[in-house]
């Protein structure tokens, strides 16, 4: 049987994943937790990524290399960098790219040396996956979200995009920062810390790697939302929904 490993950002995200996996037991490598049991008849490991590109790449080799995982699919939030990605959108990857690399002039800026590459590709299978379990995620989760934790969000209204994430060692938050980004990467639709680093390490294993992740934020200086609700009350929920809908939709 073929070993999935669930990815998560936050520690909330975690514990909803964990409460859904009966026999989950812990192994402890490089100061990591990692969970590893069953859910809807797959054989899954679960673990945080930890912030930031090397501590994700880390995470991404041990999952690998101790636990020979076949599958890798990261969920967490992120922040907005497309003007039509709105807070409580959903962003599949279908390419990363490190946005904070730059060897130039050896090499040309956001490549990553020695590869050739500037995007790393998502694995098409598990994405297109994704983006059918991602609205029947989404619904599920509005539908059961009481009234009280909804945040003013119409996640009725909210859209699934596909597109290009980026990822770099910053947390975006401040305006001027985030329209530089969109002026260098203009097809960018989301902007986090994680997942090209776990995109680089999968493609150099050969072993397919998607992601999504639910907008928390614009990246810019406006506080939309409180962000530690929304990763209570709705991200944790929507990640949790949409492994459910992607487990029950691949084969044991």
């Amino acid at each position: 049987m073929s070993r999935i490993a669930l990815v998560s950002a936050m520690h909330e995200e975690l514990a909803e994943v964990l409460a859904r996996m009966p026999d989950e037991q812990k192994t402890v490598v490089a100061g990591r937790e990692f969970w590893l049991g069953h859910w809807r008849g797959h054989d899954v490991v679960a673990v945080l990524s930890r912030i930031g590109k090397v501590a994700a790449a880390t995470t991404a080799t041990v999952l690998l290399e101790r636990f020979g995982v076949s599958r890798m699919v990261f969920t967490g939030v992120a922040g907005g960098l497309a003007p039509q990605v709105n807070v409580g959108d959903v962003v599949i990857a279908r390419e990363f790219i490190q946005h904070d690399m730059d060897a130039s002039p050896l090499f040309p800026r956001h490549e990553v040396p020695l590869t050739g590459l500037t995007r790393f590709p998502a694995d098409a299978a598990l994405s297109q996956a994704l983006a059918v379990a991602s609205p029947l995620a989404l619904q599920d989760m509005w539908a059961s979200l009481p009234h009280g934790e909804r945040l003013n969000l119409d996640l009725a209204k909210a859209q699934v995009h596909q597109g290009l994430i980026a990822s770099g060692d910053r947390f975006v938050s401040q305006t001027m920062e985030s329209q530089d980004l969109q002026r260098a990467l203009p097809d960018a639709l989301a902007v986090e810390m994680e997942c090209a680093a776990m995109a680089q390490v999968c493609h150099d294993y050969g072993v397919p790697f998607a992601a999504v992740r639910i907008i928390s934020d614009r990246a810019d200086d406006a506080a939309h939302v409180d962000f530690q609700r929304f990763i209570q009350s709705i991200a944790s929920r929507y990640s949790v929904a949409v492994l459910e809908r992607l487990l029950l939709s691949l084969p044991a």
